[in-house]
């Protein structure tokens, strides 16, 4: 993977507005209303437009309006038709045959060509696409045959999920596959919207296609709004207000807002479980996290379900993986992992070591003090800091130095990859796939490869490795056995399953990962 990918970790988790799971959302009695404008709130700008640099959550909940993938999930999280009507699976292929009669914005016709194109587009390293490795798996190459209206994608060697990979790709097509500078600020995609105005910062508003006909389940564009609004909204204060004022139909809640949101009259919420909540230490070889006794003892010194509580402002749930619902492995490979707390036995693994504590209450070995530089978001909400603080206090007294390190998202991006400036980080994270997590976890590290932790777990490596030549339901144990081993090794210490507010007002929609389904938005009379 490449250095930019490593800054597509910071963004995808601490933009994420992502949240496991496929929900019917929020449903509002009323008439529907035909017609008329759709506001839905987004934390942040999605920056550029272009599918295979959309890294950020909150650039795929944008993109999802526009574009169209080749397979989509029901609300189990079973893989149905989307693009491809049917699909024949092997071991290190899948072939799709395509509906016919789809269009792009533009009016062209949807070709097996330009879903290739998309694939190989992402794959060349010339693109430097921070997708690749993540939303399409590394050595994937695509051939076309437009004559029989299919698409072959293929891998070096068999790989559990080479269908499932297909419902995170979204498609370009029309003039978008010749010019990728053209939609950068702008969307050619068959999907049941296209983006008619971009105000970065600002908003980004779209207008219905009402010849939209091939939807998954047979979805049409028909009682869709004819104007959708995807309004920035940085803070959720405001965000609360908007939509309780009923300037918005839609909006997320992560932070405290979400209780006067739930008690407005008129609103309908439903919650929903978001993306994961742990911490990383660095292992490089300078660094105290590089002693497994010691990343164990620092682990063993906390209690993690108070942690928890102050992480998500009690509004979490027990961490039970590392990927989003609906998981393709189900199971928990957390419960039973993780170094249980024990702040004496932290203290006697500091000691057994060499870290003794001194007259000034800071451990040192070899005359240098134990001290751990530890790097969190502060755009995120008071709950990161928070989080920070609990665990610095707790650290303090085992004897510990701990320096806080508050930083923008940009900044922490460039001291995952550059810089290294950092010894402890909390970092969340939201994929819907193990084998997305591979390259983060395992490989060349940071600034050469996008594994920032310098992460070298044999076990995690071999399981991963013998993992992906298997089938999926045959390869689910060692998925789940090889995030276990991570976090017995104390790589990394999972602590909270998020969850979210999903409100409405005035209006009905499905979520896929916390994101609006595009052809289940529907207005109603309030």
């Amino acid at each position: 993977m490449t250095k930019t990918a490593v800054a597509a970790l910071a963004g995808l988790a601490l933009l994420t507005a992502a949240c496991g799971g496929t929900t019917s959302g929020p449903e509002q009695q009323g008439k529907p209303v035909t017609g008329g404008t759709f506001t839905f709130a987004i934390p942040a700008d999605p920056g550029a437009l272009d599918p295979a640099q959309g890294v950020l959550s909150v650039t795929n909940n944008v993109l999802s309006m526009a574009y169209d993938t080749l397979v989509a999930v029901d609300e189990s999280g079973k893989i149905v038709p989307s693009l491809a009507e049917k699909w024949d699976v092997k071991p290190d292929s899948v072939t799709f045959t395509l509906r016919k009669g789809v269009t792009c914005s533009d009016g062209s016709q949807l070709t097996p060509t330009n879903v290739a194109d998309n694939v190989n587009h992402i794959a060349d390293p010339a693109t430097k696409s921070p997708v690749y490795g993540v939303m399409v798996p590394v050595g994937m190459k695509a051939e076309a045959d437009d004559a029989a209206g299919t698409v072959t994608l293929s891998m070096p060697q068999p790989f559990s999920f080479i269908l499932e990979s297909t419902r995170t790709m979204y498609i370009v097509c029309g003039k978008g596959v010749k010019d990728r500078a053209s939609i950068a600020r702008a969307t050619s995609g068959s999907g049941p919207y296209q983006l008619t105005e971009a105000v970065p910062s600002d908003h980004y508003t779209f207008k219905v296609r009402r010849d939209y006909t091939w939807g998954p389940a047979g979805a049409t564009a028909k009682d869709l709004p004819e104007t959708l609004v995807m309004k920035v909204v940085p803070n959720e204060g405001t965000s609360a207000n908007l939509l309780i004022a009923g300037s918005l139909n839609g909006a997320l809640f992560l932070g405290p807002d979400r209780t006067r949101v739930a008690a407005s009259p008129g609103v309908t919420k439903q919650e929903l479980r978001t993306n994961t909540g742990q911490f990383f230490y660095h292992q490089g070889e300078d660094r105290p996290g590089h002693d497994p006794q010691v990343r164990k003892a620092l682990t063993q010194a906390l209690n993690l379900q108070e942690l928890s509580a102050v992480a998500s402002g009690g509004t979490g749930r027990p961490a039970t993986g590392l990927v989003l619902e609906p998981r393709p492995c189900q199971g928990d490979s957390v419960t039973g992992h993780v170094p249980g707390y024990d702040a004496a036995a932290a203290a006697a693994a500091l000691d057994a070591a060499g870290w003794k504590l001194g007259a000034d209450g800071f451990r040192a070995k070899d005359g240098k003090r134990l001290s751990l530089r530890y790097m969190y978001a502060t755009t995120r909400g008071s709950n990161y800091q928070a989080s920070a603080e609990y665990m610095a206090e707790v650290w303090k007294k085992l004897g510990v130095e701990v320096k806080l390190n508050g930083v923008i998202d940009t900044k922490l991006s460039e001291s995952l990859n550059a810089t290294q400036d950092w010894d402890v980080v909390w970092l969340p994270i939201g994929v819907t796939l193990p084998s997305q997590l591979i390259g983060f976890l395992s490989g060349p590290s940071a600034p050469d490869g996008a594994n920032f932790a310098h992460l070298a777990n044999k076990r995690y490596e071999d399981l991963v490795a013998k993992a992906g030549k298997l089938s999926a339901a045959e390869a689910c144990p060692m998925w789940l056995e090889s995030e276990s081993a991570l976090f017995e090794a104390a790589d990394l210490v999972p602590v909270v399953d998020y969850t979210a507010l999903l409100a409405a007002k005035g209006a009905t929609f499905r979520t896929i990962a916390g994101s609006p389904v595009a052809t289940s938005l529907r207005l109603v009379a309030q």
